[in-house]
């Protein structure tokens, strides 16, 4: 969901048209600037592409309590050092399994995160963990997929 978050916040500072191609008898069409962010295409884009980023994380485990947890490693388009990471072949089988849940995930509550995407929910994993889904345990802190 971090994934997804960070996309859509990106995409909310842009704005698309959308509406219809039909012209009115007047010659004006029935178009609106909407954000990007809730725009069908790039939500169905989104949510297609997302778990192929995966293979961005790496599987640690805390020291002291020996909780794993996958973590990004690899930095995002954009970043001054992505250009040089870009140079660099990393593979590994441990996303695997996180590929597979984002997949899972994504495929069983797609509806879900659209409708919180639409609503402007910020905090896209708590909520879907918390609001509309039974996936996750809740701390005080945060929510954990």
């Amino acid at each position: 969901m971090d994934e997804v978050e960070y996309d859509v916040t990106k995409a909310r500072q842009k704005k698309i048209k959308v509406g219809s191609f039909r012209i009115n008898p007047d010659g004006t069409q029935e178009r609106r600037k909407i954000p990007l962010a809730q725009s069908e295409a790039f939500l169905t884009d989104l949510l297609d592409k997302v778990c192929e980023r995966m293979n961005d994380y790496k599987l640690e485990e805390d020291p002291v309590t020996k909780e794993k947890t996958f973590k990004r490693f690899a930095p995002r388009k954009g970043d001054k050092i992505y250009k040089e990471f870009t140079k660099f072949f990393f593979y590994s089988d441990a996303y695997r399994p996180l590929k597979f849940a984002c997949e899972t995930i994504i495929e069983e509550y797609e509806d879900e995160i659209s409708s919180l995407i639409a609503q402007e929910a910020h905090y896209l994993a708590d909520k879907l963990c918390s609001e509309k889904s039974g996936l996750c345990e809740t701390s005080a802190n945060h929510a954990e997929l």
